[in-house]
């Protein structure tokens, strides 16, 4: 529980200082910031979530949800393509007015990463650390007994998780959120080159829909045969990678 409240804590506190560092050292504006954070919502919460309904619970759903490759193929275009047209829809017009630099494309990648970052992972843990106070007290029983019937089995398999999930699996959830977060930045600046370089830079656009697709299906495959350690060096690897690619388009579109 005391590692769960910390990941709470960093779920929470961490977007925020890197929010008030980047208004601070590169004066960027928070409405970027905030701005980036509307659009994972709508894009990635809101519409996505809406096509996983129709899509999920259609004709084809359980023959997705039942083979591990359509399953990775279909999340990771759908994460890419939904957050990624989002970047690029508000780039293109929400961001229009501002300076053409870097920091704006980091800044709008701050608020995209870190409210995911709070809504994904912290308020989660938050939710966690409740629930594992409920089992210490005995009162999961109780909260079982009154449970509506539809919700009571992913009820009962989070109590499982709760009661069998070791401390460290909690640690690595902080290492794969850094690694997210580099990641949504890194995009950000691909994305940005795309809108304001445009001609040789547009191809950054599907570039970093790629990218993306290629994480979240990665993460999927792997989660089924690889170890929780090595499976986040790989998405580690790839979002540092990424960086790298972010930082050279940098100097080389003069951003």
């Amino acid at each position: 529980m005391a590692v769960m409240a910390l990941c709470a804590v960093i779920g929470i506190v961490a977007p925020i200082l890197l929010a008030w560092w980047l208004v601070k050292k590169y004066s960027v504006k928070i409405s970027t910031i905030l701005i980036g954070a509307g659009v994972f919502v709508v894009f990635a919460l809101i519409l996505e979530t809406i096509m996983h309904q129709i899509v999920l619970k259609g004709p084809h759903g359980a023959t997705i949800m039942g083979n591990i490759w359509y399953y990775a193929l279909y999340g990771g275009l759908a994460a890419g393509i939904f957050e990624e047209t989002g970047r690029f829809i508000a780039m293109k017009w929400l961001l229009k007015n501002e300076p053409g630099t870097a920091s704006t494309a980091v800044a709008y990648g701050a608020g995209h990463g870190g409210i995911e970052l709070i809504l994904i992972f912290g308020l989660t843990m938050i939710s966690n650390v409740a629930l594992s106070a409920m089992i210490n007290s005995g009162q999961a029983e109780t909260l079982l007994a009154t449970a509506p019937a539809a919700a009571l089995e992913q009820m009962q398999a989070q109590f499982n998780q709760l009661e069998t999930a070791s401390a460290g699996s909690y640690l690595i959830g902080i290492w794969e959120r850094v690694s997210a977060i580099i990641l949504q930045l890194s995009l950000s600046v691909l994305v940005w080159a795309a809108v304001r370089k445009g001609g040789k830079y547009l191809w950054l656009f599907p570039a970093a829909i790629f990218i993306h697709f290629l994480v979240d299906a990665g993460a999927v495959v792997l989660s089924k045969s690889a170890t929780m350690v090595a499976t986040e060096i790989i998405i580690t690897a790839e979002a540092l990678a990424t960086a790298a690619i972010a930082i050279m388009i940098c100097k080389k579109a003069r951003l």
